[in-house]
């Protein structure tokens, strides 16, 4: 938690004045994707595409850690600082990680923009280093009446994750892992154990 924090706190530092701006790229058996997230004010703008879904609803949360070792199983649950039950996105009772459902039309494909005021990319609400889920079922949203509900929205397997990392700006997407490549930030990197990944293998997202 404390390492998660200090990088959030460079990342705002580092690039004062300009969008902070985060990435990931969702990859799964079955589905892929890759999702933006954009700093402006005190929300944050999401948005990208997943496809490979079954047509309909799936949950779509942050989850605690960016381990993936052992698939997304060991991302661990949802990013839930303040100890609250599970929610809506629109909810006032809710997980920080909390994104609702994405739907997934008859192609498989779920085209999703969205903002979100209590998610961030700074503070002690930053998701950059931990990871994006995209669930097997449609979230119930803490309504199901039963305690599962009330952690996971009963939302089902984990088809999909990835870590949450930088978008630079500069053509580079940054994430949390191995000692950092061709980083335009390095003092960055340095203080913060990190992998630069080229612009190349990444799909683009408007």
């Amino acid at each position: 938690m404390i390492r998660i924090l200090n990088f959030c706190a460079l990342f705002a530092i580092v690039f004062a004045g300009k969008p902070l701006q985060g990435t990931v790229k969702i990859q799964g058996d079955t589905v892929s994707g890759v999702i933006k997230f954009t700093q402006q004010g005190d929300n944050v703008l999401v948005e990208g595409q997943i496809a490979g879904l079954s047509p309909g609803k799936h949950g779509f949360h942050i989850h605690e850690l960016g381990d993936l070792s052992n698939g997304c199983t060991s991302a661990g649950p949802h990013f839930n600082p303040y100890k609250k039950n599970h929610g809506d996105r629109l909810a006032q009772e809710r997980h920080v990680g909390d994104l609702g459902n994405v739907v997934a039309g008859p192609d498989g494909v779920a085209n999703i923009q969205f903002t979100d005021n209590v998610i961030s990319l700074y503070g002690e609400r930053c998701i950059i280093g931990r990871a994006l889920v995209i669930h097997q079922g449609e979230d119930d949203l803490g309504l199901g009446g039963n305690e599962e509900s009330r952690k996971t929205g009963n939302a089902g397997g984990r088809l999909g994750c990835g870590v949450i990392g930088i978008f630079s700006g500069s053509g580079f997407w940054i994430t949390m892992g191995a000692r950092a490549h061709r980083s335009p930030i390095r003092a960055l990197c340095a203080a913060s154990v990190i992998t630069v990944v080229p612009p190349r293998s990444i799909p683009h997202v408007r």
